[in-house]
């Protein structure tokens, strides 16, 4: 994958938001976060060039690896599951943590964190059991969780469209994210900023339904080493 053949697949992926956009009668950003799984640091390096200033990592491990040595005002995102031993590295790198699903990680971050850090709710809204994130009956409770601290900042909700991707169930697990956010903010008197949701295959599907920040990997850096 060259830094041309990444540059055209950004740029096709943009003018393919911008004619969904049109013909949604969207006017606000749609987003595009680049997730780095299994990318090197040269392609990473090629996308950030190209216009994407927001990333995401899966894994903590494979983060660490690669964050400390891109001295660049990227925002980093992590997108994958959090395990509770690995919070102490997670918001040591991450500016945004888009996968909290349950309290106990609630707790974790609570206590580690010496300084806010922006998270949002990862819900399950496929009802797929080899999902992560929180079905839809555990989010009021979590988010009470996450609104009783301080230190965290609730500005998104995340999900995983379901697989193989099909329009109708797809558009249904996006559109039950965004419903659940509008019943939230009217619940909580909170704003939610994002709607996380939408990668290679669905993106389309996500946009259509609500979604300002898309997860693409494989549509921006091709295969993963």
């Amino acid at each position: 994958m060259t830094k041309a053949e990444i540059q055209s697949n950004i740029e096709k992926i943009r003018s393919e938001i911008g004619e969904l956009k049109s013909k949604a009668g969207i006017e606000y950003e749609v987003v595009v976060e680049a997730v780095t799984k299994g990318v090197e640091l040269e392609r990473i390096l090629w996308a950030y060039e190209c216009g994407i200033k927001v990333m995401g990592e899966s894994r903590v491990q494979e983060a660490l690896l690669k964050i400390p040595f891109l001295n660049l005002d990227i925002e980093w995102h992590l997108v994958g599951h959090l395990q509770t031993n690995k919070v102490k590295h997670a918001i040591e790198i991450f500016r945004v943590i888009e996968s909290v699903d349950r309290v106990e990680l609630v707790e974790a971050l609570d206590r580690r964190l010496a300084k806010p850090i922006e998270v949002f709710v990862e819900v399950n809204t496929s009802g797929e059991p080899q999902k992560t994130g929180c079905v839809p009956d555990q989010v009021y409770n979590l988010i009470e969780e996450i609104l009783k601290k301080e230190k965290l900042l609730l500005t998104g909700l995340m999900t995983i469209g379901p697989y193989p991707v099909e329009e109708k169930r797809s558009r249904a697990a996006f559109a039950a994210l965004r419903e659940l956010k509008k019943k939230i903010e009217e619940d909580f008197g909170v704003s939610i900023k994002w709607l996380s949701m939408g990668m290679t295959e669905d993106y389309p599907y996500a946009v259509l339904e609500g979604a300002n920040l898309l997860r693409i990997g494989r549509g921006i850096f091709g295969g993963r080493t």
